[in-house]
């Protein structure tokens, strides 16, 4: 744990995000030291660290799924985690939908975006299906949408970085717009090398790892 680095994210984000520390690749040692100094809030991105995980760790820690959610592993996800971060696909909601029903539970989910263009290997709806999206989610009665997840460009352009956060924000702001500001709520962006820039455009849930432990 760099204390001082974890002393700088709360600083930052105070009274504007919640911190999702990101345990991926490390100890039980290295997250027990998060847990102790009060944090529940914990992202992984696969589904069998996070089931592993779920199961030694304390039972009020709030698991995220923050990866690319195979349609396969959603079944055993769904019993462990409190947030599906990155429902990207109308197929993938069918499977949630679906799991969630067998144990009589409700799902917060964010709708994931992809707005960084030039990084072709990374998921995500299209900004121009945001609406339909989630006026479709209205189906699954299992499903409640609580607003989305974006990540940022993999470079080291401040501008292109700041183009893509300006954008989420203002889809964050228009999906508040049409489906009211208590039901899209979350704005999820920034990690560890960008959460700075993602605070200044509005991010209200940063997800970092790296950053704090290292």
């Amino acid at each position: 744990m760099q204390k001082l680095h974890y002393e700088k994210v709360k600083e930052s984000i105070s009274g504007r995000a919640q911190l999702v520390v990101v345990t991926k690749k490390r100890s039980d040692e290295e997250v027990m030291a998060f847990y102790d100094c009060g944090e529940r809030l914990f992202g992984e991105n696969k589904a069998q660290d996070l089931i592993a995980k779920a199961k030694r760790f304390p039972e009020d820690i709030q698991w995220q799924f923050i990866g690319h959610l195979q349609r396969n592993k959603v079944k055993q996800v769904v019993p462990y985690v409190s947030r599906i971060q990155s429902l990207d696909s109308a197929e993938l909601a069918k499977e949630i939908e679906k799991a969630c029903a067998k144990a009589d539970k409700v799902m917060p989910c964010l709708a994931e975006f992809h707005l960084a263009l030039n990084d072709t290997n990374k998921t995500g709806l299209s900004a121009d299906d945001a609406s339909g999206f989630i006026r479709d989610m209205a189906q699954y009665p299992h499903i409640q949408i609580e607003g989305i997840m974006v990540m940022g460009p993999h470079t080291e352009d401040e501008q292109e970085i700041r183009a893509v956060f300006a954008e989420a924000e203002q889809l964050f702001k228009s999906l508040q717009k049409e489906f009211g500001s208590d039901r899209i709520r979350i704005l999820s962006m920034g990690m560890s090398d960008d959460y700075q820039l993602a605070l200044e455009n509005g991010s209200n849930m940063v997800r970092i790892g790296t950053y704090l432990f290292e």
